[in-house]
């Protein structure tokens, strides 16, 4: 069983409840900023850790920028924002980064990843990997469906704003850390 590294963030208290938000973040942008304290908000949590795999499921030949330098941007990213912390795990599957967790965050193209039976080795794991999740905080996408009971409540203006336009040349929509470190290293070159 892989194990979590506590990255930042100081552990909670014993009754808090806390969320999680998987992803790659590279880079991160402002959307997943937004996200994770609208999540934070709508849902009382004490805070909403990021987590990073080791190796992104279906992202596995993904070199650029490093690892350690995109954990680094991440941090930074978020060290100055009250409640966000950042975890790294080796688990690739939603359900399995989610266990121990009161809510998992996850944008619309995520949910839809997670109910896409291609991930899993059957209907039955999909099924059972769905069920296992804790409660949904699940941001609207353009061209995703998301139950209405799950959507939280961002801003139209960040439906579009993604990592991989940014990746394409929207680097107005990356996190001041990650425009600092892309214009220093031009990490996020198309």
């Amino acid at each position: 069983m892989a194990t979590f590294v506590l990255v930042t963030a100081p552990h909670p208290p014993l009754d808090a409840r806390v969320g999680v938000y998987p992803g790659s973040f590279n880079p991160p942008t402002v959307a997943h900023l937004e996200i994770a304290l609208t999540a934070r908000e709508h849902h009382g949590l004490h805070r909403v850790d990021f987590a990073v795999s080791t190796i992104t499921l279906g992202k596995e030949s993904v070199m650029r920028p490093p690892f350690e330098e995109r954990l680094a941007v991440i941090e930074a990213s978020i060290a100055a924002v009250d409640g966000l912390g950042l975890i790294v795990t080796e688990h690739q599957l939603i359900a399995d980064i989610a266990d121990g967790y009161d809510v998992v965050v996850m944008g619309a193209d995520k949910w839809a990843q997670v109910n896409d039976v291609a991930w899993y080795p059957d209907h039955a794991a999909r099924d059972a990997a769905l069920a296992a999740l804790p409660a949904l905080a699940l941001a609207p996408r353009t061209g995703f469906d998301v139950p209405d009971e799950h959507a939280l409540p961002v801003g139209a203006t960040l439906l579009d704003v993604s990592s991989s336009a940014v990746r394409a040349g929207r680097t107005e929509w990356m996190t001041d850390a990650a425009r600092r470190h892309h214009e220093a290293t031009g990490a996020w070159a198309p």
